[in-house]
């Protein structure tokens, strides 16, 4: 197998696309995967993998109970044959990209993942078990592009050819990394946040889960702590070891599972250095889309950071479909005035689909980035053209 580097500006593969495999297919984000790459013009799915009770059945038959989406299934993805996720060679023989959203123990999913990479394929991970390490790019596209540079070192290191890993944050994060990455000249030292956690987060439906219906679930196993450490690497610095987090903002978070489909609300209480007017924040929201390097790539929103001055805005139902899930909304947005000495504080709620912007959606930006910026190798078959 030879393998040929993707132009960085995408030439060539329309009519020539990637090929993409899902690893974790029939789980929902495997199918919020399909809804974004059903008509991509870079990437064609060919293989879809799943655990051996579902491998050797058309995809369709495999999810014909448990199909979430609010879109049909297209037929010419129903008819793939599902491979048993455990056979790499079956999972990775006519791929060149690999999204994988498995539902395994992070001991198995390190394993899984790596040997991937090792098979010479570009892994795009919604799983938590990289996250940490430093030579995996943790990648909200908007925020902090500049870390897939490390895929350079991760390849070295680790040994991957063509392979590599990039991995998705967590979908709690997704809303207030975005509006304080925009606001990131102004210095943030504290930070705040109540997150209101859709259930679609927990892998599940209402049908599936009577007990949430008119229910708050005070507690998510492990959500705090990650709300806290994974915006710090998002912000973190490069060097030869790889990603260092950043030191600040300090950052708390309460994390609680509330009766909603689709979205997760952040309440954020932010302190900065160098305390922004109202005014200045809303310039800044406004201007990100325009700095952002993901602006123009083909899962990218029109605008990254809507506002709404609407007193009871944004809500689930109204704005999580924003720009196709991909948009964050904002508002309540309140800046006090100093007192004394007393740090200031503003305060604003943001909304983010969790299952879109926050792990499929994300997750396919996130390598629409990395084949922009050249980082993502075609295989093909020895005497076929490259691109």
């Amino acid at each position: 197998m030879e393998i040929a580097r993707v132009n960085s500006d995408g030439k060539g593969l329309v009519g020539n696309k990637l090929k993409v495999g899902i690893v974790g297919a029939t789980g929902m984000v495997g199918q919020q995967l399909l809804r974004m790459l059903k008509e991509h013009p870079w990437f064609e799915v060919t293989t879809l993998a799943a655990s051996a009770s579902s491998a050797g059945v058309a995809y369709k038959d495999a999810v014909k109970d448990r199909w979430f989406m609010d879109f049909s299934l297209p037929e010419a993805l129903g008819k793939i044959k599902v491979v048993d996720a455990a056979n790499l060679d079956a999972v990775t023989e006519a791929v060149d990209i690999v999204f994988c959203a498995v539902s395994m123990d992070k001991a198995e999913v390190l394993k899984l993942e790596d040997a991937l990479a090792k098979k010479g394929v570009f892994v795009t991970s919604c799983n938590s078990a990289y996250r940490m390490d430093p030579l995996v790019p943790m990648m909200i596209p908007a925020a902090n592009a500049e870390h897939l540079s490390v895929l350079t070192k991760q390849r070295e290191v680790r040994g991957y050819e063509s392979g590599a890993i990039i991995v998705k944050s967590n979908c709690s994060i997704q809303s207030y990394v975005l509006a304080l990455t925009a606001l990131k000249e102004f210095e943030p030292v504290r930070v705040l946040v109540h997150s209101e956690q859709a259930i679609s987060g927990a892998g599940k439906t209402f049908t599936g889960w009577p007990e949430m219906v008119e229910n708050v679930i005070p507690y998510i196993a492990g959500e705090e702590a990650k709300s806290e450490i994974e915006p710090l690497k998002i912000w973190g610095t490069l060097s030869e070891s790889g990603i260092n987090s950043a030191g600040t903002p300090k950052i708390k978070a309460k994390c609680v599972r509330v009766a909603v489909a689709d979205g997760h609300t952040a309440y954020v209480n932010v302190q900065f250095k160098k305390t922004p007017s109202k005014e200045a924040i809303l310039a800044a929201w406004e201007a990100f889309t325009n700095k952002s390097p993901a602006k123009g790539l083909p899962s990218a929103p029109a605008k990254q950071i809507y506002f709404q001055s609407e007193p009871d805005r944004p809500q689930p139902r109204l704005d999580v479909m924003r720009d196709g899930g991909m948009a964050v909304t904002i508002g309540q947005l309140e800046v006090e005035e100093a007192q004394g000495n007393e740090q200031v504080s503003v305060r604003f709620t943001a909304l983010a689909h969790n299952a879109i912007l926050g792990a499929a959606g994300g997750a396919v930006l996130a390598t629409e980035l990395a084949v922009k910026e050249g980082y993502v190798f075609r295989r093909v078959k020895a005497g076929l053209a490259a691109v």
